[in-house]
């Protein structure tokens, strides 16, 4: 690996086997949930055990604490967890060494309401070309946008890494007034061609149904952010020919499967957070229709069969208000090999879901409560599952199967 910390041995020894936030609980305030006794509140111990639940099939150690951490993603070839804070801020946190350090080299970043600094995600040549990918929340005249950057991460000290030559790539294609529903998670194609970008609705909700711009949508780009080719409205301009499919709410998930398929995580309104099987040109029918109601208690006609538009897989009511989801793959917990784990806020919990892409079904198998709201969720090279809390003092917390 080139460019990497300065001593190889850091790395060597890695052997560690939605807008109402009552409603949907993106932006509620998070207060930070105890350990064990004897730990101190507010802030985590390294190595410090976490009090689940009896019948939880988890043991949980909790690390660092973070300031409003909004996602975390493993290093390729080190293990080492890189975590974006929302305030505008990134650090990493080493599992083989317990050694924290600090990024450089940010975007300024609109820290207000839902929005600041995002997703972060390694370039599918990365043992190549260091490329981490970045999106964040921008100032843009009086309103903001979500916008999308990469750079080369180089690291020379054991606690001090940089992002060389960020530039932007990709952006909304019109600044909103509102500061939410940014969703802004990226996802690489399998075959490490294209990248996808989930992008909110802003709290507009009828742009959502407007192919004019792309709110509401998931684009597909080429890795330096320009249109890729094949997309469904390639023939009507830019941004349209940007669009991969739309009628989206707020997708704060968007992964692939083992098998190549693509699925967003949806929060709802009032009911009705949604799991969709992602395909080219399709309509997923927001606002037009939901699963939930209006804040204000007004009806939304729910998904039917005849509606014309592409049914969730799976919809929840009362809300889960989805954090982040990973596909579970690793030893650790064989049984779930191929299953969507997802992070959530308003439930403090992990839901486990089978998912049936042939049929565009999807079930959630169990539901395991946490001790904190969690913000997003990563399966490591060993296959243990990290999740980080949300809020002020969230935690970085690792799960290993219950011995």
């Amino acid at each position: 690996m080139r460019n990497k910390f300065l001593t190889a041995t850091i790395f060597s020894t890695f052997a560690l086997a939605s807008c109402n936030s009552a409603a949907m609980g993106d932006s509620a305030p998070s207060p930070t949930p105890s350990a064990v006794p004897g730990s101190a509140m507010g802030s985590a111990t390294d190595g410090e055990m976490v009090k689940l639940q009896s019948q939880s099939p988890f043991k949980a150690v909790a690390y660092e604490a973070f300031n409003e951490p909004w996602a975390l993603a493993f290093e390729p070839g080190t293990g080492v967890i890189f975590i974006t804070e929302k305030p505008g801020t990134m650090k990493f946190y080493n599992p083989a060494t317990g050694q924290l350090g600090t990024v450089s080299g940010l975007p300024s970043v609109a820290y207000e309401g839902q929005g600041g600094l995002g997703a972060l995600a390694f370039a599918p040549d990365y043992a190549q070309s260091d490329m981490i990918y970045l999106t964040w929340a921008k100032q843009d005249g009086e309103g903001t946008k979500a916008a999308v950057g990469r750079g080369m991460l180089v690291c020379d000290a054991a606690d001090a890494c940089r992002i060389d030559g960020f530039t932007q790539i990709w952006e909304q294609s019109q600044p909103m007034p509102r500061p939410g529903h940014y969703s802004h998670r990226l996802a690489f194609s399998p075959d490490g061609q294209h990248l996808f970008v989930s992008s909110g609705d802003r709290q507009a909700q009828t742009p959502a149904q407007d192919l004019k711009n792309n709110l509401g949508t998931v684009v597909r780009l080429n890795l330096d952010g320009t249109t890729a080719a094949g997309n469904p409205f390639a023939d009507r301009g830019s941004p349209t020919d940007q669009i991969w499919s739309y009628g989206q709410r707020n997708m704060l998930g968007l992964e692939f499967d083992s098998s190549g398929n693509l699925w967003a995580l949806e929060h709802g309104p009032a009911g009705g957070d949604e799991l969709n099987l992602v395909k080219p040109g399709n309509n997923y029918g927001w606002p037009t229709r939901s699963n939930g109601d209006n804040y204000d208690g007004s009806d939304i006609p729910d998904h039917t069969p005849d509606d014309g538009f592409t049914k969730p897989a799976i919809s929840w009511s009362p809300v889960i208000a989805p954090g982040g989801m990973a596909f579970y793959q690793g030893d650790m917990f064989a049984d779930w090999q191929g299953q969507l784990l997802i992070a959530n806020l308003r439930t403090q919990s992990i839901s486990r879901v089978t998912v049936d892409a042939s049929a565009n079904s999807a079930d959630e198998a169990s539901r395991y409560e946490m001790p904190g709201r969690l913000r997003d969720i990563a399966i490591a090279p060993d296959g243990a599952i990290w999740v980080i809390e949300d809020g002020d003092e969230g935690r970085l917390l690792r799960l290993t199967p219950k011995e």
